[in-house]
């Protein structure tokens, strides 16, 4: 029975996206929507067909970036995680700093931090560090503040080291919380990465945004949008089989 209901919810969900889109593409034939403002479902596909080479391109230069800046922002994220946990001086010394930084708006970042390093790709990926490692740092502190505490007695009295009890009973207890912070920083490393590349650079999706825009190719345009939803949403989907492989007492439930 739940299986059913869920099967109807998805098949609503489905219908009411294809209603949209044709809701959509009829406004245009209707010349309701100006072509210079939204262009129709039909001329966007037509973009992806006609653009793909550069599309690809384009996608594999952010992909790149995206990745190498959500690899190094992970791991400084466990790490300092670990230490903050560990170091209660050291938590209350960079957290509100931390808060600091995710208060001021990426677009407002982007541009200093070019000034500073330049226009390669050092910027791009010191932006896609800030905005990945906060979630994911306040997730991992989160799972470990969560821990029972009559386990943590327990391998106190067994006398376990701190690595032990980080190794043993900590990191299992926080992977949830750590995967529901990646899923979040996935999608923040792809975004940040396309506004990095608004302000400068010879290749990625943000720079071949800008170059439509300034030739006024706005399904172009409404096609990097699209591509850049399903690669953030790939991103998440991969995260979520990642957690079901690796939290296998969760996949067992």
């Amino acid at each position: 029975m739940k299986n059913l209901r869920s099967i109807v919810r998805q098949q609503i969900s489905l219908l009411g996206f294809v209603g949209i889109l044709l809701l959509w593409q009829v406004a245009g034939w209707l010349k309701l929507l100006p072509k210079f403002i939204l262009p129709t479902p039909l001329e966007i596909l037509q973009s992806f067909v006609r653009d793909r080479e550069f599309l690809w391109y384009h996608s594999w230069a952010t992909l790149r970036v995206a990745l190498l800046g959500l690899v190094l922002g992970v791991f400084i994220a466990c790490l300092m995680a670990v230490l903050m946990d560990s170091l209660s001086w050291l938590n209350d010394l960079i957290y509100p700093m931390m808060v600091v930084v995710q208060t001021i708006p990426t677009i407002a970042l982007a541009p200093i931090l070019v000034l500073w390093l330049g226009y390669g790709i050092l910027p791009k990926i010191v932006l896609i560090i800030l905005t990945v490692t906060f979630p994911i740092i306040v997730s991992i502190l989160d799972g470990f503040r969560h821990c029972d505490k009559d386990m943590l007695t327990l391998f106190g009295l067994m006398q376990a080291s701190p690595w032990q009890i980080l190794w043993h009973f900590k990191i299992p207890v926080s992977l949830p919380y750590f995967y529901a912070g990646l899923r979040v920083s996935v999608s923040y490393a792809f975004i940040t990465t396309v506004v990095s590349e608004w302000l400068g650079g010879f290749e990625g999706l943000g720079v071949y945004m800008i170059q439509s825009k300034k030739l006024f190719q706005y399904d172009t345009m409404f096609a990097i949008i699209i591509l850049v939803s399903v690669i953030s949403l790939l991103g998440m989907k991969l995260v979520a089989l990642s957690e079901n492989y690796v939290i296998k007492w969760k996949r067992s439930a």
